[in-house]
């Protein structure tokens, strides 16, 4: 992985839009903080398209959508983008899913959080598990004392073993039915809503993460960056991202984004 610094003053002024994960990326310990959220809304006003992509429930991601200095977001793990409307006030909300299949899922669903819970001593159902819609997260490190990545590569094969994919992130175990990813469901929205086609995405698109869940993505995106805490995770990870900061969690993404205002121009 590259210093972030030697990502040159030519390549920045060619990106265009910003995906980021939020938690551990965004935000610190669990909070987001006024630097954090002052970059968010300074690389917005600089006319950077902001798109948060993380496996966050639906209810995290309405408010975000409408709420936060960005231009649309990805939830669950790609289950669905939120694009907020400013001016004709409508959220704007496609699902990969249909009702009925969101509904023959849930059962299955809920037998993976009760076998995981029993199975897996100190888990708990994520905060947020109430305003999810297509998938179960388990928590093992967030609001829990936190357990080590045996512990959750163990809730995966529950997962697997159901048919379900699962991914880590760096506080939950994501689990769901279905083909789609963040990079699925990342380039759809990148393309339908803001005309952002295939030969244009690796010039300018850059995407920020932290855990094994987006491992997929700094595979794909050649513009892609770890904050530091992705170092927790350097030898589970497949792909590693091609630059990587000094700053850990909000202010690895603090940096990130004096990084790209100060080579704007």
């Amino acid at each position: 992985m590259k210093q972030l610094n030697q990502l040159t003053k030519q390549t920045c002024q060619e990106i265009k839009v910003i995906l980021t994960d939020i938690d551990d990326t965004v935000t610190t310990e669990g909070m987001l903080t006024s630097s954090a959220y002052s970059a968010l809304e300074a690389l917005s006003n600089e006319g950077f398209i902001v798109i948060p992509v993380t496996g966050r429930s639906a209810g995290w991601c309405d408010h975000i959508a409408r709420m936060w200095p960005v231009h649309a977001i990805v939830g669950e793990n790609g289950a669905f983008s939120f694009r907020y409307d400013r001016k004709e006030k409508i959220l704007h909300k496609i699902f990969c899913q249909d009702d009925v299949t969101l509904m023959s899922n849930a059962q299955r669903l809920k037998s993976i959080g009760e076998d995981a819970l029993d199975k897996i001593k100190g888990t708990k159902l994520a905060s947020d598990q109430g305003f999810r819609l297509t998938d179960i997260a388990v928590d093992f490190a967030e609001d829990v004392e936190p357990l080590s990545l045996d512990e959750a590569q163990k809730i995966v094969d529950i997962a697997e073993a159901y048919g379900a994919t699962a991914k880590i992130s760096s506080i939950h175990v994501n689990c769901w039915f279905g083909d789609h990813s963040k990079l699925s469901t990342s380039l759809t929205l990148l393309k339908d809503s803001f005309n952002i086609v295939e030969d244009q995405i690796q010039k300018s698109v850059v995407f920020i993460g932290d855990s094994p869940n987006d491992a997929t993505m700094f595979e794909y995106f050649d513009l892609s960056i770890g904050v530091a805490n992705i170092n927790a995770f350097a030898d589970t990870l497949n792909e590693k991202p091609t630059y990587i900061t000094n700053g850990y969690a909000g202010e690895g993404f603090t940096e990130v984004a004096k990084h790209l205002l100060a080579n704007r121009f």
